[in-house]
């Protein structure tokens, strides 16, 4: 527990809050900027006294849940509510597994890249969003049950649509290695979800492959920059690669474009110009 940086902590988050922001009257007797101790106190219903002693450095260690309150409270911000727990020596509680709710921002991005094949995907490779051009790309994934979205199962177990192992990718050898080493990480950051243990059981039973690739240990995941896709109507695809992290929500955005002016384009083109699939929000 860091007492000192708690203190400072705390007192600049109270002085930053406009008391109207919290239902409190402002006031010409308040000496202060931001709310009094004792109206923190009363907000996160902890003691005067109490509250006093962390803001001068000499409280006991608090609770999670006076944490939470203080949380409440001061009105911090998801990034703020870990520090504060990390100040005073309580770790805040790992999330109970990978996000899979898309920001709706986000969705609306991917219908407006009608030449990109984009999708979004979850910590564990569950496919959560896409557009038109990815489901043309790639599958109708709006077809496929829920279960069987997760690119790295679907690698590594199958079932592969046309023969295909995971769209003809020419990149099958490297993602093999980086979903072991991300999946690896993803396990640590989130130890008590079922969902991730009961994928990487799975992995482990029914491929020798990721069995071997797992046992490495290895988390660093090399970035694939270019790929090509074998597609069944058009032919090979030679898109870049582009990966967008979507922070606050350990999700990616995976953008595939082509080269301007070349086959690969003119493929995309036509695939863009393929009966619509996309599904805004899947799950």
């Amino acid at each position: 527990m860091d007492r000192r940086e708690l203190a400072g902590f705390l007192r600049s988050r109270r002085e930053r809050i406009v008391p109207a922001e919290v239902g409190l009257p402002g006031g010409p007797r308040r000496r202060t900027p931001g709310l009094r101790r004792e109206e923190v106190a009363q907000l996160a219903f902890i003691s005067t006294e109490y509250y006093t002693r962390l803001e001068q450095a000499r409280g006991p260690h608090p609770s999670r849940e006076v944490l939470a309150q203080l949380s409440r409270a001061l009105r911090l911000s998801d990034a703020e509510r870990d520090h504060v727990h990390h100040l005073a020596g309580s770790p805040p509680v790992p999330a109970p597994g990978p996000p899979r709710e898309v920001r709706r921002s986000i969705l609306d991005l991917l219908h407006r890249l009608p030449q990109a094949a984009a999708t979004v995907t979850s910590a564990s490779f569950e496919v959560l969003a896409w557009n038109d051009v990815a489901a043309a790309l790639m599958e109708d994934f709006s077809a496929v049950p829920p279960h069987e979205r997760n690119l790295v199962r679907r690698f590594f177990l199958g079932p592969h649509p046309g023969g295909r192992r995971l769209y003809g990718v020419s990149d099958a050898d490297a993602f093999a290695r980086n979903s072991a080493r991300r999946l690896r990480a993803t396990a640590a950051r989130y130890p008590g979800s079922r969902e991730v243990t009961r994928l990487v059981d799975e992995l482990l039973a029914g491929s020798e492959q990721f069995a071997r690739l797992w046992a490495s240990h290895d988390v660093d995941a090399t970035p694939t920059l270019r790929k090509t896709f074998d597609h069944p109507r058009v032919g090979p695809v030679t898109v870049n690669c582009d990966v967008l992290d979507i922070t606050g929500q350990d999700q990616q955005l995976v953008i595939h474009t082509a080269a301007p002016g070349s086959s690969s384009e003119a493929a995309l083109r036509r695939l863009s110009t393929a009966r619509p699939r996309h599904v805004d929000a899947p799950l």
